[in-house]
């Protein structure tokens, strides 16, 4: 990979124009800026959706004189809504193009975001953490809107820098709100009056985010999100292949001509072709992308394969009940579950084996377990990438990474449990190493989804995120009910068991369902 593919225009797919390098440098390619609008998109939404955590341990918690259980609690009702939420993003995502649900996400979750300060008792603070909780679902059209724009030679790495850096939100919270909230106290506020106010700078980054990505985004790299079928029937055409005869493996070198007449099994002449280019305007831009040069075989497969349909009753639940779409909804729970479930309860418990360390130190250190996303979700994807490549785009490369990720993780959730450790380096090491297993499983995971019943990339990413979210649920209760919610050692062992057993369940598998178009 070259260094200029950081900044320069990418080499693009002929047939769904998604880039083939991810120009993070670049926010004046339309490739570059809906690249920062996925992570940033998902960076704000987290960061708003864990806005409680940093300040409940303490602050809010004797605020509102809510119990340990009632802590405890509310973590569990925070993933309830976005559960359901994504679930539902995934076939909206199909049906209305991910860019509109990712901002509507954004902006409708922005309502009960700034009714937070209203909360005045551990009722109240239940309804306000469901409300949020919409803003969990942003991450669904963040996958769904990058894997949209980028092909499967990095897809992987594109959808796990933005995922891994959105999900930086999570150490962003728990460095941001408590020290907007103690340079509130300096200034004389009251706890009760300075954590309310400190949920104005989420409100507002959220709502800025939501409208931006509306006016500076696109829904696709072809245009709008209703012509997607019509763009890859006529740059089928503009690139002399026919959907109906039997394809060969001719190679097609592009942009400018096309080395290879057409012959008797079907195609359009070069005069045909370049006629139909002019009088085509929903191809101006094959002028100015660069083409990257693809078989026959693989363009028919990707039009009749790798092109988003609307979403019916009976393909939702075809893609649902498949094998396939199962593995990555059980290892997607213990990966980003146990994220979300552990995310919700570092802090306090560094706080109850360090009790020196205070509100704001205990979060600093928890804090530390999401910004680790900025480069251990990305070397999931990554690895994953190079591992597609490096076995000659074998998917299985991709599976087995998946799977040892999880292994890996669990074997280090079980160590960390039974250690229960209360010297500080040691405890930040093992939670540091947990780490790098965890979040690259999730970024590896989702390097493997776009190849999964690509038609239906939607539904099977919402169904995924869910997954993540069900196992955050799971995860967050088996927290809960560990001596009422305070042995934090003896849950990190047992769902450390519980993800080993997981990742092992559907792991004969076959990435891919047989017979599958597109996506290998």
């Amino acid at each position: 990979m070259k260094l200029s593919c950081l900044w320069a225009a990418p080499e693009v797919n002929p047939i769904n124009r998604k880039a083939r390098s991810v120009p993070f440098l670049n926010i004046f390619s339309v490739y570059g800026r809906v690249f920062f609008f996925s992570w940033w998109g998902f960076m704000a939404a987290f960061w708003a959706w864990y806005a409680f955590p940093p300040l409940l341990t303490h602050t809010i918690k004797n605020n509102l004189h809510l119990s340990s259980a009632e802590v405890a609690n509310s973590n569990i009702v925070s993933l309830c809504a976005t559960l359901f939420i994504r679930f539902l993003a995934g076939p909206a995502c199909d049906r209305f193009g991910p860019r509109n649900v990712f901002a509507g996400l954004l902006l409708i979750g922005s309502i009960p975001l700034g009714l937070a300060p209203l909360v005045h008792d551990a009722q109240g603070l239940y309804i306000s953490r469901f409300f949020i909780g919409i803003l969990g679902g942003s991450f669904v059209p963040c996958q769904v809107w990058s894997t949209g724009f980028f092909d499967k030679n990095v897809v992987g790495t594109a959808n796990a820098l933005t995922g891994g850096w959105g999900n930086a939100g999570g150490g962003l919270t728990y460095f941001v709100m408590p020290a907007v909230f103690d340079s509130l106290v300096a200034r004389g506020y009251s706890g009760g009056v300075a954590w309310r106010l400190t949920f104005i700078v989420p409100l507002i980054v959220t709502i800025a985010t939501g409208i931006a990505m509306l006016l500076l985004c696109p829904d696709t790299p072809t245009g709008k999100w209703s012509e997607r079928h019509l763009h890859a029937d006529r740059n089928l055409a503009s690139h002399g292949v026919n959907a109906s005869p039997a394809p060969t493996d001719d190679i097609v070198d592009v942009p400018g001509k096309i080395t290879d007449k057409a012959g008797s099994t079907g195609g359009n002449s070069i005069h045909e072709v370049e006629k139909d280019k002019k009088s085509n305007q929903l191809n101006d831009h094959t002028n100015w992308d660069h083409e990257a040069a693809i078989s026959r075989v693989e363009m028919l497969e990707i039009a009749k394969g790798e092109v988003v349909q609307k979403p019916t009753w009976s393909m939702v639940a075809r893609v649902l009940v498949s094998p396939q779409t199962l593995f990555h909804i059980l290892t997607y729970m213990c990966s980003f579950g146990c994220e979300l479930a552990i995310n919700a309860v570092l802090g306090s418990y560094y706080a109850k084996n360090f009790p020196s360390l205070g509100q704001t130190n205990a979060a600093n250190w928890a804090a530390m377990f999401g910004f680790l996303n900025l480069v251990t979700r990305p070397l999931g994807g990554v690895v994953s990438d190079a591992l597609y490549r490096a076995t000659g785009r074998n998917v299985w490369s991709k599976k087995i990474w998946v799977v040892a990720c999880g292994c890996l993780t669990g074997a280090m959730l079980i160590l960390i449990g039974r250690l229960d450790p209360h010297h500080l380096p040691t405890m930040v090491g093992l939670v540091a190493l947990m780490a790098v297993f965890l979040e690259a499983g999730n970024g590896a995971n989702f390097a493997l989804v776009p190849h999964v019943h690509p038609h239906a990339n939607g539904v099977v990413s919402g169904t995924t995120g869910a997954g993540g979210n069900l196992g955050g649920v799971v995860f967050a209760i088996i927290f809960r009910f560990m001596d009422a919610g305070t042995d934090y050692a003896k849950a990190f062992w047992v769902i450390g068991i519980i993800t080993i057993g997981l990742n092992l369940s559907l792991c004969w598998v076959a990435p891919v369902p047989k017979g599958q178009i597109g996506g290998h």
